[in-house]
């Protein structure tokens, strides 16, 4: 009996002890305000991160645009000709005088609108027909095959020699420019549509077709969005091509435009006028350039984050 209630007292001695000892709460157990300031501290200094890394790489740029025109500008005082590679101080002025004076052929703001809605027109017709014809001929191995080698042989021509027809066949107006700039359009996109119609996962289809999915909805739910990325992919660099197409045209045969501002610069040697044309035409292409990049943002919400840094070129 003795050893029995020994044995008892034992057991329950320990039991006692536990009991009126606190229990220690989880490691995993924070309070609110603590997650909370951490979640906003960790917010906070990605913030500051990111802002920092902007601030050095736009530094950065300043730094390389500074050196290399100032190396200009000091060459041409010294060592070059400034007649045959002006200077940045010459180009700045002539730009100066055209948005204040006008050019030689109006005003530079006429210039500039006229081209702009040569690009316009001519990327949006050349895209959408770049992208119907593109998923249509990449879903359709019989027509593909039938029409390879007619797209192949219009796009080894020489858009310089289809510009010159353009001209004659549709005048000095703006019809031929946005001719010029449809066919450059065309083809950047009608290329990248053809491959992402082509690239489409076939076990979605086949799982589409199996759930009851007709051509159409086949089309439009999967090969649509599944080709999307290789289309804004080519739009990036097609409303360039629309630029180029347009000027080319106005530089062969024009009565306004940038192009005819350029022909008229080179025929009068003035290598400012030149340089200061281009220097409009890339500002107006790096601001469609960020108008489609936001334009790609917004459709492309859907595609899940890629693992890694983003690199943008």
């Amino acid at each position: 009996m003795r050893r029995e209630t020994r044995t008892r007292e034992a057991e329950t001695a320990p039991a006692a002890e536990t009991a009126d000892r606190p229990v220690p709460a989880p490691d995993d157990a924070v309070p609110e305000d603590r997650s909370e300031h951490g979640d906003v501290a960790a917010i906070a200094r990605l913030r500051t991160a990111g802002l920092r890394r902007t601030l050095g790489i736009t530094a950065v740029r300043v730094a390389l645009v500074a050196v290399w025109l100032g190396s200009w500008e000091l060459a041409a005082r010294n060592w070059i000709d400034p007649f045959y590679y002006s200077m940045p101080s010459k180009i700045w002025e002539r730009l100066v005088d055209w948005f204040t004076e006008g050019t030689s052929q109006g005003s530079i703001w006429e210039q500039i609108s006229v081209t702009l809605q040569e690009a316009v027109a001519g990327f949006a017709l050349g895209a959408a027909g770049g992208v119907v014809l593109g998923i249509v001929l990449g879903r359709s191995r019989f027509l593909s095959d039938v029409c390879a080698p007619f797209i192949k042989a219009v796009n080894a021509i020489p858009r310089i020699i289809l510009a010159s027809l353009f001209i004659i066949w549709f005048g000095l107006g703006m019809q031929s420019k946005i001719a010029t700039a449809f066919v450059l359009v065309f083809f950047a996109v009608f290329f990248n549509a053809f491959q992402g119609a082509r690239e489409v996962d076939r076990n979605l289809v086949n799982n589409a077709r199996i759930l009851g999915a007709g051509r159409t909805q086949v089309l439009w739910t999967i090969v649509v969005p599944s080709a999307t990325s290789w289309i804004l992919a080519s739009l990036h660099s097609a409303f360039g091509f629309a630029i180029i197409g347009a000027v080319v045209g106005e530089y062969t045969g024009a009565d306004r435009g940038l192009g005819l501002l350029i022909n008229h610069s080179q025929g009068t040697f003035d290598a400012a006028g030149i340089y200061a044309g281009m220097i409009i035409i890339t500002v107006l292409a790096l601001l469609a350039e960020y108008l489609l990049t936001l334009l790609e943002g917004r459709l492309l919400r859907w595609r899940p984050a890629a693992s890694g840094h983003d690199v943008q070129i």
